[in-house]
């Protein structure tokens, strides 16, 4: 419990910064450090996966409320459309934890191993998105948000890989549709984490310190760093050839997605 929960203090301190330079969650780089941490320590193969996504999208809640605080600031929200798809979105995450307790562990982890090698595509080949300026349709916010929030419980991410592109293609210039989404990753990590700590309530082969599936050291080490480490990033992002770097940290995904294949 102690080696993880001081494992978990450098894992926010990383994720936090890699969170706010290249503006991506970090549910993509916790989840694969904790399973890898969860594996050493010979917790049940079966949950290894379930208790990794479950804290993830537990630390989201802090992080996302962090960030959301600091846009809110800035006047970057278009809370209209986050109203639009914060409800479907909360309701798809609360279904994708229920779905993901469901999928076999290995079944699990060859879906996050292809999310991995799929975000590492992104950040090491960019794509410029045009802003579409046809009228919004709204209309799909619903069945999307609901799409989004299940992916996402499954996943243990807040979203916005999927919710970014799906904004910006519906009229936000980016900064808003970064905003927007990283508003709409509290209830999506809320549902989550809350479905998940209940499914795990009575499972008796779930290791010391957990809170249904969460394992609280992991929680508790990664948010007490991640939360003062992010805003460090934003500012560095400012300073370093962001793009440049984004292509290195490809490359650690990439090595996280073959060791987790492996």
């Amino acid at each position: 419990m102690t080696e993880i929960f001081l494992a978990s203090l450098l894992l926010g301190i990383f994720a936090g910064v890699c969170a706010g330079l290249f503006g991506i969650g970090g549910g993509a780089l916790i989840v694969p450090v904790l399973a890898l941490l969860f594996q050493a320590q010979q917790f049940h193969p079966e949950q290894i996966m379930l208790i990794a996504v479950a804290t993830s999208l537990a630390t989201a809640i802090f992080t996302s409320a962090a960030s959301v605080r600091t846009h809110h600031k800035l006047g970057n929200i278009d809370w209209r459309r986050a109203k639009h798809l914060a409800p479907s979105m909360l309701l798809g995450a609360g279904g994708g934890a229920v779905l993901a307790e469901y999928i076999s562990a290995d079944l699990l982890r060859w879906f996050f191993v292809t999310y991995l090698i799929y975000t590492c595509a992104q950040m090491a080949i960019p794509k410029r998105t045009k802003v579409s300026y046809h009228p919004a349709k709204q209309f799909l916010d619903y069945p999307l948000g609901m799409l989004i929030g299940v992916l996402s419980a499954i996943l243990g991410i807040g979203g916005g890989t999927m919710t970014v592109p799906y904004l910006v293609n519906n009229g936000l210039i980016m900064k808003n549709a970064v905003a927007t989404s990283s508003t709409c990753a509290i209830p999506i990590a809320l549902a989550a984490a809350t479905s998940y700590a209940i499914l795990g309530w009575h499972d008796n082969q779930l290791p010391v310190g957990s809170l249904g599936y969460l394992y609280l050291p992991a929680f508790a080490g990664i948010v007490l760093t991640s939360m003062f480490t992010a805003p460090l990033g934003a500012k560095l992002a400012h300073r370093l050839p962001a793009q440049k770097l984004k292509r290195y940290f490809a490359i650690v995904l990439l090595a996280l997605a073959l060791k987790m294949a492996w």
